[in-house]
């Protein structure tokens, strides 16, 4: 039996959409095509499982990665949790981290400029979902802290970077 990306070795590049199905096949994670423009998957990271929604945007020739790990922010929780949004994207080199207005929602999200061509490499894909799943790891146990442990934003991102430094 073949994989999906064996067709992508090399150098091939394909479209954002089919690249992303092929990657998300490949590793085995539920994959969903909701049109021909995105692509949603379920991946299971360190903590929890998280949600993956690739959307094309031909006409900007951008492709929005959403990394979403089912947190969701309580009304009297959403002042702490914007403090501590805004504490965690001063960390963050790529992507950054918002929360739904509607339903409290925390997602990452990162949007990359293709080439003219609106082609996909595997590499860039693959490099685009570790990284969205790898940040929602990262800092998933400080909003546990603010949200389920009381502690404030800047405490909760100390002690979420101190575990993840010493993680092995």
């Amino acid at each position: 039996m073949t994989s999906p990306l064996s067709e992508f070795q090399g150098n091939d590049d394909a479209a954002p959409v089919d690249m992303l199905a092929a990657l998300f096949e490949a590793r085995g994670w539920s994959i969903e095509e909701l049109s021909d423009d995105e692509i949603t998957g379920e991946v299971q990271g360190s903590w929890a499982k998280f949600q993956l929604r690739g959307i094309w945007r031909a006409e900007d020739n951008v492709l929005q990665l959403v990394c979403i790990p089912d947190i969701r922010v309580a009304q009297d929780k959403r002042g702490a949790a914007q403090e501590l949004l805004a504490l965690i994207n001063e960390q963050m080199w790529l992507g950054h981290f918002d929360m739904w207005s509607n339903g409290g929602v925390i997602i990452y999200r990162h949007g990359t400029l293709l080439p003219d061509d609106g082609m996909l490499s595997l590499r860039q894909a693959q490099a685009l979902v570790e990284t969205a799943v790898d940040e929602c790891d990262r800092f998933y146990p400080a909003f546990q802290f603010v949200l389920w442990g009381d502690k404030a934003p800047r405490d909760a991102l100390d002690a979420a970077m101190v575990d993840a430094i010493g993680e092995a």
